[in-house]
């Protein structure tokens, strides 16, 4: 397999960095604050927020995952301490009643960024 060559570089917040891989031009999230699909805008701060940490490779699959942790009180995950998911699944779009939607989507409000900066200290100091 070819290696990943980075061919263009974006600031840490983008929302995404391209790169090639066996001549396929790829997103990957960045690092940064996610909702999930899921994620009730009503409900408490972080429901259904992730902070993702990065991608990884799994060394035996050969496959690229994306690295994240829950911003909310997750006892399934125990005794992990981040969550992965193949890339492909966490960029694509799902289906939710009528519509669809990124599975995954960028928090992009300073605000709102600086509040689950709070929270997640406190969650993992």
């Amino acid at each position: 397999m070819l290696p990943l060559v980075e061919t263009e570089r974006t600031a840490l917040f983008a929302s995404s960095r391209k790169l090639t891989y066996n001549n396929e031009i790829m997103n990957l999230p960045t690092k940064g604050f996610y909702y999930h699909y899921k994620h009730d805008p009503a409900g408490p701060l972080g429901n259904y927020t992730y902070e993702v940490i990065g991608v990884g490779r799994n060394t035996e699959l050969e496959t690229l995952v994306v690295l994240y942790r829950p911003l909310y009180i997750n006892l399934w995950l125990k005794p992990a301490e981040y969550c992965s998911r193949p890339l492909e699944m966490f960029l694509e779009e799902v289906a939710k009643g009528d519509t669809t939607s990124p599975r995954f989507q960028k928090v992009t409000d300073e605000n709102v960024i600086a509040e689950l900066e709070a929270l997640k200290n406190t969650m993992y100091p």
